[in-house]
């Protein structure tokens, strides 16, 4: 981690925390009429300062097993190899960001942020059942358009090498600046570039997904808790998105590389969606999902695929 972006040690936690009880203590700072618990200090939303919490958290020795990542594969479509998929490091290490933003130091309740973009660097292939110490922290509370947006870091090191890295940009909604400076955005494919796929996406998903990350964010679970939050219809969760763009680029995708996305409009479950792909220069690939709509299909997820220099 950057010296720039960590000034103390981390905390090392002696296992994975258990997600039941983290959502057990988001639910309840969720609830209607908790101005007052989220005034508590040992509830997500109960630090006095807006401000992000300056811990960070730190497992050792996470390894991914063989039958869980096939299951995991199932769901995203990737094939099941001897590596981990390159989007698999954030399911391993959920709980830990789960834990840090959870906490009564964090500034806002968990439960309705939402994830707007991603980004992941793959500086090597992952094997299953490599060991990997994780550390997470979130960092730059900056103001956003639509309301308050931070950074989630997330890094995996094998051996002390770092071989994995993400950052997730969340979006805490509400009075934002309009004049805020957005994020660098993945420039999708012309609207022309024929789709390559299209999936259609049966309501069970979001809880299929669920079962095999562990993110069960009320939202993409099922309709009436996904009303509550504001949403018509449950919707797909975003690294499930970006996990199956991968699977569906995995004849293209190099060892070392970096992956953005940004997450656009929602996809309703059920629902079709169609994949695009386009190679770039430099060895990249811009690809987008949009809906099936002949004419001004809306667009879903941006991204674009870059191979890392070796050397």
């Amino acid at each position: 981690m950057a010296a720039a972006e960590a000034t103390q040690p981390a905390r090392t936690l002696e296992s994975m925390p258990s997600l039941a009880p983290l959502y057990g203590r988001a639910g309840f700072a969720a609830l209607p009429g908790s101005g007052l618990l989220g005034r508590l200090p040992l509830l997500p939303g109960g630090a006095r300062e807006k401000d992000l919490p300056s811990e960070r958290l730190r497992v050792e020795a996470v390894a991914a097993e063989r039958d869980e990542v096939a299951r995991y594969c199932r769901v995203c479509g990737f094939t099941l190899r001897d590596t981990i998929p390159a989007t698999y490091p954030h399911v391993l290490s959920f709980p830990l960001q789960m834990e840090l933003m959870s906490s009564g130091s964090f500034p806002f309740p968990l439960l309705g942020l939402v994830h707007i973009g991603n980004a992941i660097t793959r500086h090597r292939p992952v094997a299953i059942g490599e060991p990997l110490d994780f550390e997470v922290a979130a960092l730059d509370l900056r103001p956003h358009p639509k309301g308050t947006a931070f950074t989630l870091l997330v890094e995996a090191s094998a051996g002390g090498e770092l071989v994995w890295e993400e950052r997730g940009t969340i979006l805490r909604r509400g009075a934002g600046e309009p004049d805020a400076e957005r994020e660098p955005a993945p420039v999708e494919p012309p609207a022309d570039v024929p789709a390559s796929a299209e999936w259609r996406l049966d309501g069970d998903l979001g809880r299929r997904y669920a079962a095999v990350s562990g993110d069960r964010n009320p939202i993409h679970i099922h309709p009436l808790t996904a009303r509550a939050f504001g949403f018509p219809r449950p919707i797909a969760h975003g690294m499930w998105s970006k996990a199956r763009c991968l699977a569906q680029l995995e004849g293209r995708i190099p060892d070392a590389f970096a992956v953005t996305v940004s997450f656009r409009k929602p996809i309703g479950l059920p629902g079709r969606i169609r994949f695009a792909a386009e190679p770039r220069a430099g060895g990249k690939t811009g690809f987008a999902l949009r809906g099936p709509e002949p004419d001004d299909p809306p667009l879903h997820l941006a991204g674009e695929l870059a191979p890392l220099a070796r050397g």
